[in-house]
């Protein structure tokens, strides 16, 4: 994405960009299962073993969730969770508009059922005036809550801190300040408190930070704007679970990016612009890049972004966000249960993958459970509904996937209350 939305203030707008046990998970035996199933299939998708899609909190997969029962439009019958087949496809899509001012057009799809979340960036904010965002959520929230639905949705944004961040105030220092600190983990908590606090006094519940990239070289993609903590991943790890804790202990959302790791790209190699080749080997991939995640994952970090750079020790074709072997990497070999976000799908890396439809399948089919759609147009969301509740009418996405997906999604969002 363009690095700068033309808003006030200095916000950059960039997306959001171990044998590990976590307490959501199922075995690795099933993992393993399931993920072999994934490549066999390659870009197209398989029928891995159910376990794989358990849910966060251990739930059976494609039992009734409170509060969604009866929430099926007219248009169709119900299906898994009382969604009818499009309102499934919409709970896994977040929407984005342009201004200060929603559309008619998004709260008419959230009030029918078809819209998992919003992101904001700093055309959507008012930097002067608090009220005006915090109507909207609340605006967006109340149409959530006449949908019927019974999740809330994730109302997010990119509040790294330093330059990069859509809401004036805390955390205010980068990522990289944090990390060079006299105490790195204590400023990654006080910053993590500090962008929480800000998030929900501005009705949002879903930070699209820490980044736990580690940079490479002075100067380079990540280091440029500060969005790094360090050349050291185990400085990243630390402060990057610091964060992580400080926020969800506060009920905010939080989003690990961007996997395996964007830290070895140069100034120009940015995925939001165009392609990205990281010629790194796999096994400074997972000694070096994916290091900060373990941490993370042990924190118990909810949601993971994956990267669309493309990393050929690992799937020499497709990038991350679309590689069923790189989505294989983190839930099987870093043993994460939570939910998977894609990057921006409108992304330039994208740009050989056909149109938004055919991206947001592509994701969906390599395991990832939200497909982020933030060009700040209504139509894009509604386009990735579609594609998504077709591909999987046509069985080009396997149904049952597509409901362990779901049920990962409205477990953490059921969390939010």
């Amino acid at each position: 994405m363009a690095p700068n939305d033309g808003s006030a203030g200095t916000s950059i707008d960039f997306d959001s960009p171990p044998a590990i046990g976590n307490s959501r998970g199922v075995g690795r035996r099933s993992l393993l299962v399931g993920g072999a199933a994934l490549l066999a299939g390659g870009a197209a998708l398989a029928k891995p073993a159910r376990a794989l899609g358990a849910g966060p909190t251990g739930g059976a997969t494609g039992a009734a969730i409170d509060g969604v029962t009866g929430a099926a439009s007219a248009k169709s019958e119900p299906g898994p969770f009382g969604l009818s087949p499009e309102q499934q496809a919409g709970q896994r899509v977040i929407w984005s508009y342009p201004g200060l001012t929603p559309p008619p057009a998004l709260f008419d799809a959230i009030r029918a059922g078809l819209v998992g979340g919003v992101i904001f960036f700093g055309e959507n904010i008012n930097r002067n005036d608090r009220s005006q965002i915090q109507a909207v959520t609340g605006q967006l929230a109340q149409a959530q809550a006449d949908s019927g639905i019974g999740y809330p949705l994730l109302l997010m944004t990119d509040q790294e801190g330093g330059v990069v961040q859509r809401l004036p105030g805390a955390p205010g220092v980068s990522e990289k300040q944090v990390g060079a600190s006299a105490d790195p983990v204590g400023a990654a908590r006080s910053a993590g408190v500090g962008a929480a606090q800000n998030l929900l006094d501005a009705g949002m519940n879903c930070n699209l930070a820490p980044v736990l990239d580690v940079y490479r070289q002075a100067g380079n993609f990540d280091d440029q704007f500060g969005r790094s903590y360090s050349m050291d991943p185990a400085v990243c790890g630390v402060c990057g679970a610091a964060s992580i804790t400080a926020q969800q202990e506060l009920g905010v959302v939080t989003t690990a990016k961007h996997f395996p790791g964007l830290g070895a790209a140069t100034r120009a190699q940015n995925t939001d612009l165009g392609t990205a080749t990281l010629n790194v080997s796999s096994s400074d991939l997972r000694r070096v890049d994916e290091f900060p995640f373990t941490h993370a994952v042990q924190a118990n970090v909810d949601m993971v972004m994956m990267s669309w750079a493309t990393y050929p020790a690992l799937d020499p074709n497709l990038p991350a966000g679309l590689s069923p072997r790189i989505v294989l990497e983190l839930r099987g070999r870093l043993r994460f249960r939570g939910v998977t976000i894609t990057d921006a799908i409108e992304a330039g890396a994208l740009q050989n993958f056909g149109d938004t439809g055919e991206r947001a399948v592509a994701a969906a089919a390599a395991g990832m459970d939200i497909v982020l759609c933030s060009a700040r147009d209504v139509g894009q969301g509604q386009d990735a509904v579609d594609a998504l509740q077709a591909a999987i009418a046509n069985g080009q996405l396997d149904s049952g996937l597509g409901a362990d997906a779901l049920q990962r999604v409205l477990a953490l969002r059921g969390r939010l209350g």
